[in-house]
């Protein structure tokens, strides 16, 4: 398998803290012979194994709104152009009647969980959040830009959507809405594991509920894999450092990229965070073995 990533492409749903901009440096660091499943038990956006492209995967999540969108994508039912014959109307309602349509499209959506409206919501909530209330319902306000789905936006997400159905077209990828402990039960030697998990002190909602012992747990049973694993995480940032990452992985390798995240349009909300890669030691990619202790540090500017 190719390690080296030079064209990584965005996926259709939006979320922060999204890997887009770290999906290269991940494949640099890892190596994997591809002959296994790649297994996700934190899919999220779905970037990662989107622009690994598999040929076998297990892809899980807990939000079931996630893994309903993917599947539509894979059985067809969300293809480009019934995609844009959606949102040339919906958009035009939200251009006519603002806020009122969104509200309206996002009851809509609590009440029947189309992939459709999902993607919507996805597109024109307030700074690209996603997050559910305790009752499991999409509460994230409008954006205020009743104009959002302008052509050029449309066409724009009709190709992510395109370009995801052709990675997922005629694989053997499995998507599942179910919690990480199942997932690291089914895992096989020969697959490979990749983690993203819900970062410890970050905002979690009905699908992301994260604790310290949630945390604990993931990692132990990460260190107790036979299968080769690569798990995302922080190392710190200008106010704290990750004492997680320190507490259960000192001894294993770990990579490190320096970015910046933007919450917002002015400067002083550009945060600096220093990502952490941390990895099994059967997986290192043979030309970072040597930088892997002390940490491989690159400079990297991400931004929402």
């Amino acid at each position: 398998m190719n390690n080296k990533l030079n064209n990584v492409k965005a996926p259709p749903l939006k979320i922060q803290g999204i890997k887009t901009k770290l999906v290269s440096f991940i494949m640099h660091n890892v190596k994997w012979d591809g002959q296994g499943r790649w297994v996700e038990p934190f899919l999220g956006s779905g970037v990662v194994a989107l622009n690994v492209n598999p040929e076998r995967a297990l892809l899980a999540d807990t939000n079931e709104h996630i893994i309903h969108f993917y599947r539509a994508i894979q059985t067809g039912e969300m293809n480009p152009y019934d995609l844009r014959c959606f949102l040339e109307r919906d958009g035009s309602e939200l251009k006519e009647k603002g806020q009122d349509h969104y509200y309206e499209l996002r009851e809509r959506f609590n009440a029947h969980h189309s992939p459709f409206d999902f993607l919507f919501l996805n597109r024109a909530c307030f700074n690209g959040m996603m997050r559910f209330n305790s009752k499991g319902e999409f509460n994230v306000p409008f954006c205020r830009k009743p104009e959002r789905f302008a052509q050029a936006y449309i066409t724009k997400i009709c190709n992510q959507v395109a370009w995801a159905l052709e990675r997922i077209k005629g694989k053997d990828w499995h998507f599942t809405v179910q919690d990480w402990r199942d997932t690291l039960s089914q895992i096989e030697d020969s697959d490979f594991v990749y983690l993203d998990p819900p970062y410890n002190d970050r905002h979690t909602d009905y699908y992301n509920q994260w604790r310290d012992s949630d945390a604990d747990g993931l990692a132990r049973a990460v260190k107790n894999l036979k299968a080769p694993f690569a798990y995302s995480t922080w190392k710190q940032n200008k106010y704290r450092t990750n004492d997680h990452l320190t507490k259960h992985f000192s001894d294993f390798p770990t990579a490190t990229k320096a970015h910046f995240y933007h919450i917002g349009s002015k400067e002083s909300l550009r945060n600096a965070m220093e990502e952490a890669l941390v990895m099994s030691p059967d997986c290192v990619a043979q030309n970072e073995k040597d930088s892997m202790l002390p940490d491989f540090q690159e400079q990297f500017a991400i931004s929402f």
